[in-house]
């Protein structure tokens, strides 16, 4: 399992990184296939005392994101709960996985490759304060909502296994999804 720590405002002493590899290797006992753990610590102003830590861990297992974030107080305080956030959303998981029949899933029976991507030479504008890159996957329009319901986003990018364009699955005002289909002109 690769485990990334990164902090804003905080410095990551060698007890803290201890702290974290504690309550992440908590997490491998419920899902032994993480590949891959990003924790994000952050310390900001803010006028509640209780929103001044923020803990958020991004679990990798075979494909499958799940995210949790929860701010407090104090800095291990932030990591219980974000760590407790987390035992339920691999719970939760588990729990529409087995449903599902077993682990059988369309994203890990489907086997497409991406040409590798071009290297952008376009400058990104000042107003874009940050960039993401994940990989997306060929699987059908219930996966995705699965994912973002998991992931905890209003929205997510996905390739539709159906169709083999991108799709983006998000949440209307209503609480039910919309799908952008896209198509090149």
């Amino acid at each position: 399992m690769e485990l990334q720590v990164t902090s804003k405002n905080i410095e990551v002493t060698s007890s803290l990184r201890s702290l974290v590899e504690k309550k992440v290797g908590k997490l491998t006992r419920f899902l032994p296939t993480i590949r891959e753990v990003k924790v994000e610590l952050a310390h900001e102003k803010a006028k509640s005392p209780k929103q001044r830590f923020t803990a958020q861990i991004t679990v990798n297992s075979n494909g499958v994101l799940l995210r949790g974030e929860e701010k407090a107080e104090n800095l291990q305080t932030a990591l219980d709960a974000v760590a407790e956030v987390m035992a339920r959303q691999i719970k939760r998981y588990k729990e529409k996985r087995y449903d599902k029949g077993r682990g059988k899933s369309a994203v890990r029976q489907t086997d497409v490759i991406m040409p590798a991507p071009e290297p952008e030479t376009t400058t990104i504008p000042d107003s874009v304060v940050k960039v993401k890159k994940f990989q997306v996957k060929p699987m059908p329009v219930a996966e995705a909502a699965e994912q973002m319901e998991l992931l905890g986003h209003n929205f997510f990018l996905f390739i539709n296994s159906e169709t083999n364009k991108f799709n983006c699955l998000y949440r209307r005002d209503d609480g039910k999804y919309g799908l952008i289909e896209t198509d090149l002109a």
